[in-house]
């Protein structure tokens, strides 16, 4: 279905993305080493969905467009997701379970772009980015996820935990 193209985390909130090659995902609480598993990041006190911020995710395609309809290029360090994914259309996914590898994530709610973001890379993104800002997800089985693994939506993974 799609693959994971980039991984990144931030130790604490605004700082700079760190690119992975693999990071382990951790039930309830999120990705080892990120700002928000940790409980640093930048909206950490601010109440949300239960697991809607342990993954968060942007597609390939999205950045692209971007550049191609509005000249602004975020690199996969500047747009503050931990994936980035290719072929795989987020929106589809939300309330959804899907596996990332042997991962199994849920996705919560959508991943609007925010004021935020627009200070930290000082790009225009907050009205490109409306209604195709990501996916946040809640890790329902962790492991580890690498670059490359495959990204796929089965209804055994939505009843296998039901």
């Amino acid at each position: 279905m799609g693959h994971v193209e980039a991984i990144c985390i931030a130790p604490v909130g605004s700082a700079s993305m760190l690119a992975l090659t693999s990071v382990e995902a951790i039930v309830g609480r999120g990705l080892r080493g990120d700002r928000y598993a940790a409980g640093t990041g930048f909206y950490s006190q601010r109440p949300t969905d239960p697991g809607a911020r342990e993954v968060t995710l942007i597609e390939a395609e999205v950045l692209e467009a971007l550049k191609v309809e509005h000249g602004i290029q975020l690199s996969i360090d500047e747009h503050r997701r931990n994936l980035t994914v290719r072929g795989v259309r987020l929106d589809e996914l939300c309330g959804q379970r899907f596996a990332i590898g042997d991962v199994v994530v849920e996705g919560v709610r959508d991943c609007p772009p925010c004021e935020h973001l627009e200070q930290l890379t000082g790009k225009p993104v907050l009205r490109p980015l409306v209604d195709r800002g990501g996916l946040r997800a809640r890790i329902v089985v962790g492991g580890t996820i690498r670059l490359g693994d495959s990204i796929s939506v089965a209804s055994t993974l939505r009843t296998a935990s039901a």
